[in-house]
């Protein structure tokens, strides 16, 4: 794993680079940085040698940031999201996993902040005593969300929580935990009445070719109706980056893509590779946005609270509002699903499309429109987040349900991840396409916010 597991000599081009990135920092420099300003000089009074111990002391609990190896407490608390999000009846089914995959991250981002001043804030800072532990401000900050966000598990974050604080010594710790306790509170009370609490409004089916509809085997429901309304993190809205209309049904362009699924798509279909069977039903196994933050996960094995801190934040931040974006476009569009259009392909009366009501595709299709797709949208974002902060070349194996499968960059695996959804019947290549840019477009936006460049 590059730049977080090895100290870099603080060279003009590299600083300036890493300076773009407001994570990307190495933990040497950082600690360096610190005991300079403290040293004390030689004819200091007992009175100011007091006071040059007491801001040592402050530096010290503020320098476990930066720490290699500190920010294992952010997996610990992401991958405790990660097994509630997969109990049943935990995550309320009106309500995007990735919005509180973005409050656990913002909440820690934001309390370890508050103490170390290091890098750029996602929304506030809080005042925070000179001796304050950045490692118990970040753990009670994760359990506070957690526990608010899912109240019934109560017991077992508490527990967590216990075991995480035990590992931390002196007076600092409770100090840093009445840091967490604030910022997640306050984050708390800020998303509150951001929309994602209302009642999601009822979708309306039209009967035109094109027009989205439920689709079988079960025709269950659309799903997150509303999202796209929900307010973001940090774009000023679901529409500012509303892809561009799909070409209508009846053009060259759109048959062309369909005729490219209906033939790859298919659960028998002749023309799909193994290679492409094999990554369809990898990439369909698991909740996508579950996916990258185990990606995440991996990459920050070493690195310090800081660095994981920051990592964490710009990447559910972004994949939270790449959500509320893509909602927004596919209600905006609410074109049909592929299974929709090869049942129904006579109805365009286009030479080009040849209907098979018989047709199934090699996955079940998820219940909401087909335009822009998910995990494009979701993969393209997450890519150019971990990019920025971890570079383009990596090698990477992500393994799900105990298969895995190796990529050289994080830009491999989401090409990858978003052309599976065609292998697997799910979208057309208008729908992969359009779901690269609005992810790149997000993701670029979001960094752009923590580096102060938005």
């Amino acid at each position: 794993m590059r730049n977080f597991t090895r100290e870099k000599k603080s060279q003009h081009g590299t600083s300036k680079t890493r300076k773009a990135i407001a994570a990307a920092i190495t933990a040497a420099a950082a600690i360096a940085t610190a005991s300079t300003a403290l040293a004390a000089p030689a004819s200091a009074s007992t009175a100011s040698a007091s006071t040059t111990l007491a801001a040592t002391g402050a530096r010290q609990a503020s320098a476990v940031a930066f720490r290699p190896g500190s920010g294992r407490l952010v997996v610990t608390w992401n991958n405790e999201l990660i097994k509630i999000l997969g109990i049943p009846g935990e995550q309320p089914a009106a309500i995007h996993p990735t919005r509180s995959f973005a409050l656990l991250q913002a909440a820690e981002y934001d309390a370890v902040n508050s103490i170390t001043h290091h890098d750029r804030s996602y929304l506030f800072s809080v005042r925070a005593p000179r001796d304050a532990r950045p490692d118990a401000a970040a753990d009670q900050a994760a359990h506070d969300v957690l526990t608010a966000l899912y109240p019934n598990m109560r017991g077992e974050l508490g527990t967590v929580l216990r075991t995480e604080l035990a590992k931390i010594g002196g007076h600092g710790r409770h100090d840093g935990t009445g840091v967490g306790a604030a910022v997640a509170r306050h984050l708390l009370q800020i998303r509150a009445h951001d929309g994602s609490a209302a009642t999601p409004p009822p979708f309306v089916s039209g009967n035109l070719p094109g027009d989205y509809r439920p689709t079988p085997p079960d025709f269950p429901a659309p799903a997150f109706t509303g999202w796209g309304q929900v307010t973001p993190f940090v774009l000023r809205d679901g529409r500012q980056f509303r892809p561009a209309p799909p070409p209508r049904v009846t053009s060259a362009a759109y048959a062309a893509a369909l005729n490219e699924v209906k033939s790859l798509g298919r659960d028998t279909s002749p023309t799909r590779t193994a290679g492409e069977t094999a990554a369809a039903t990898f990439w369909a196994s698991a909740p996508i946005w579950n996916t990258w933050n185990q990606v995440a996960q991996a990459q920050v094995r070493g690195a310090s609270l800081e660095q994981a801190t920051a990592l964490f934040a710009g990447l559910d931040v972004t994949l939270a509002d790449a959500t509320i974006a893509m909602y927004n476009a596919k209600y905006h569009y609410a074109i049909w699903r592929p299974v929709t259009a090869i049942r129904l392909g006579n109805t365009i009366h286009d030479p080009r499309i040849k209907g098979d009501p018989a047709w199934t595709p090699l996955a079940v299709t998820a219940p909401d429109p087909s335009y822009p797709g998910a995990h494009s949208t979701i993969s393209e974002a997450a890519a150019t987040v971990l990019s920025a902060f971890d570079g383009h070349r990596v090698h990477l194996a992500i393994t799900l349900n105990g298969v895995t499968r190796t990529f050289g960059s994080f830009q491999a695996a989401a090409n990858e991840a978003g052309l599976s959804r065609i292998w697997a019947g799910q979208h057309t290549r208008l729908d992969h396409q359009a779901g690269e840019r609005l992810g790149g477009q997000v993701a670029a936006f979001d960094l752009g916010h923590f580096t102060g460049r938005a």
